[in-house]
């Protein structure tokens, strides 16, 4: 993918830490920025602090210590209503509505915006054409869906009130081999068009290779690296080119 024209950043961490409760430390003196228009992929292994680092953004978490600007702003000064609407947010298992059809679930932000009623079914009709699904699929429920139709009907929803900052964790991470690859290279396309600020958490080297403008490792709550894909694969670092190589022959 290509990347992005220097901006300001979209997202800035600044030092920022995460510990539990009286417990461990998840993340660890965090500075990294997300550049505007750019898919950053969070990678590492479970428990590395990746999905940690998605929640801090959009203040499912706060942090211990240091501060996260969200389009020049603390993250702490903005309505926390108005934060999460300017922030869509797809995750593995969708968490779709299951008694709200396809439109419905689409509909949800927009509707509680206080879009008029034909603006949203305009809006619904572009987004199942943009993630590849048939407009007769609208009025069906979750449950009548494919695991790769709900996954697309969460991308809709996420994208439904057209936020300029999109956060996905793991979303495809739950499909078959073949449906992953398909969503993988449908929405690697629709970042072409959109040019979303996107953070993007996955432990898949490959899917990271495919979708990102840069790639940030992280391992054990702290932040390795920020490279491209290419400065990715080639890099001498120790920690990185031992994720390289336990993929190996498969990239």
């Amino acid at each position: 993918m290509n990347s992005p024209s220097d901006s300001r950043p979209a997202i800035l961490f600044r030092n920022v830490s995460y510990s539990l409760n009286g417990g461990g430390e998840l993340l660890r003196n965090l500075s990294l920025e997300v550049r505007e228009g750019e898919t950053l992929v969070l990678l590492g292994k479970s428990g590395s602090g990746k999905t940690t680092t998605l929640k801090l953004i959009n203040r499912l978490l706060t942090p211990t210590s240091g501060e996260i600007l969200v389009q020049g702003k603390s993250n702490c000064d903005w309505d926390l209503i108005r934060l999460r609407r300017t922030i869509g947010y797809a995750i593995q298992e969708v968490g779709l509505f299951p008694h709200f059809t396809v439109a419905r679930n689409i509909g949800v932000v927009p509707r509680i915006e206080g879009w008029p009623e034909d603006r949203i079914q305009q809006r619904v009709a572009e987004l199942l054409n943009l993630v590849g699904l048939e407009a007769n699929l609208a009025n069906r429920y979750p449950r009548e869906l494919s695991g790769g139709q709900r996954q697309r009907v969460g991308v809709a929803r996420a994208l439904a009130a057209d936020p300029p900052i999109l956060l996905m964790d793991e979303p495809f991470g739950a499909l078959d081999p073949i449906t992953r690859a398909q969503l993988q290279k449908e929405f690697a396309a629709l970042q072409q068009r959109l040019k979303k600020t996107v953070v993007f958490v996955t432990h898949d080297l490959r899917e990271a290779l495919m979708l990102a403008t840069r790639i940030a490792l992280i391992e054990q709550g702290q932040l390795i690296s920020a490279l491209t894909p290419e400065e990715f694969v080639h890099s001498k670092e120790k920690q990185v080119a031992a994720y390289v190589e336990a993929f190996g022959n498969t990239l």
